[in-house]
């Protein structure tokens, strides 16, 4: 019975699972085995990633996403940004640390990561900041920002599943941001694109 329960609370949440199986931060709680976090995910993301996979019609082209995992592409200056140019740096070689991991839910490792994951670790390591280890968490953090005045580093948040701050990225300028992909794995997008456009939520700035 327990175990249905476990498998159940991965099959309902995605990027915003709070199953006691994922582990922490602090890497207190045990994780779930391979083979049942790789078929809970695969469940789970599914739909998710075939609806994806037909709407996202603004990929970033192939040279851009390299670019980002070589840590070689140079964005757009942001005005008045809250983050100096040696944190920008560090935070920009974190995230393309992780290009082409692929998605796994739960996951936070070079193993396999899901949204929320990503976006913890990221802030973890390049800026020292702890965020909750699910997107709806990570929703409840930072000030709101405007579309139209987002900055380097902040979280961008997506309803792609019918619950509220279900999906997470990093913006990381030009209308791109980072995160991992359902149908995708840790790569780049555009806000632009019909599916993430669509199901755009809001932002938060987590660096002041």
């Amino acid at each position: 019975m327990t175990a249905i329960c476990i498998t159940a609370a991965l099959l309902l949440g995605g990027c915003s699972s709070s199953s006691p199986r994922v582990r922490t931060p602090s890497g207190d709680s045990p994780r779930p085995s391979e083979d049942v976090r790789k078929n809970s995910g695969h469940r789970f993301a599914s739909q998710e990633a075939e609806e994806e996979a037909r709407e996202d019609d603004k990929r970033p082209s192939r040279e851009v996403v390299e670019s980002v995992a070589s840590g070689a592409r140079s964005f757009r200056t942001e005005k008045n940004t809250a983050i100096a140019p040696l944190e920008h740096s560090k935070m920009m070689r974190e995230i393309s640390r992780y290009m082409g991991v692929p998605y796994l839910l739960g996951g936070d490792d070079v193993s396999g990561m899901d949204c929320s994951g990503y976006t913890m670790v990221v802030f973890q390591k390049s800026m020292k900041i702890p965020l909750p280890r699910t997107s709806a968490q990570q929703y409840g953090h930072g000030a709101p920002v405007l579309r139209e005045q987002l900055q380097f580093g902040d979280l961008v948040f997506f309803n792609t599943t019918g619950e509220r701050a279900s999906h997470v990225g990093i913006y990381i300028g030009d209308d791109l941001f980072a995160h991992a992909s359902v149908s995708q794995g840790v790569t780049v997008s555009s806000l632009q694109s019909s599916y993430f456009d669509k199901r755009y939520e809001g932002a938060k700035r987590i660096i002041q």
